[in-house]
């Protein structure tokens, strides 16, 4: 009998073990920030931003979380990539249709884009070997702060081409691109 109920233990002990593992929170950490892809349509280029979309929740963002002087990822988890279909030139920086990852070097005066050909790594993972270009970053201070970071992709209403912009906090950054033929 003893044997019985050790063996019925068991097998619902293991029932429950392969139960969690089957759903996915056996192993895994639930992500704090959610992930999202903002796409836009510019001058018959097809264009994708994918991030993670981390929050302020009553931090001091920039100068502090993320300190000045020193490459950052915009976003969380895995790296945020930018996907065109068509040749992107943004500043002086020419990109051939593909997936790059994006990271900024913010200061307290002018940032900086940093594209990169590496991608598929991890937010801190930053190897500068895979740099493709620099480019000075637009930057404005917001009146009212954002939340949670936002990446747009816009059209420019005043001719061809649009911008890549960012928001965190009380700053906006924006990148003003074209597209190649």
């Amino acid at each position: 009998m003893r044997v019985k109920a050790a063996i019925v233990g068991a097998a619902i002990a293991l029932a429950l073990v392969l139960a969690v593992v089957a759903s996915g929170q056996f192993g895994t950490r639930r992500r704090i920030s959610p992930h999202e892809t903002t796409s836009g349509a510019v001058d018959s280029a097809a264009l994708s931003i994918t991030y993670g979309r981390p929050s302020m929740r009553g931090r001091k963002i920039f100068g502090e979380l993320v300190p000045y002087g020193r490459v950052w990822c915009p976003g969380a988890d895995e790296a945020t990539t930018l996907t065109s279909d068509r040749p992107l030139k943004i500043g002086d920086l020419a990109l051939a249709p593909g997936s790059y990852t994006l990271w900024m070097l913010p200061e307290a005066g002018d940032w900086m884009l940093v594209v990169n050909k590496q991608t598929n790594v991890f937010h801190t993972r930053y190897n500068s070997s895979y740099d493709l270009g620099r480019i000075k970053l637009e930057k404005k201070a917001l009146a009212s702060p954002v939340e949670q970071l936002t990446f747009a992709i816009v059209k420019n209403p005043a001719g061809a081409g649009g911008l890549i912009n960012m928001t965190w906090e009380t700053t906006e950054v924006s990148a003003p691109f074209t597209v190649g033929q």
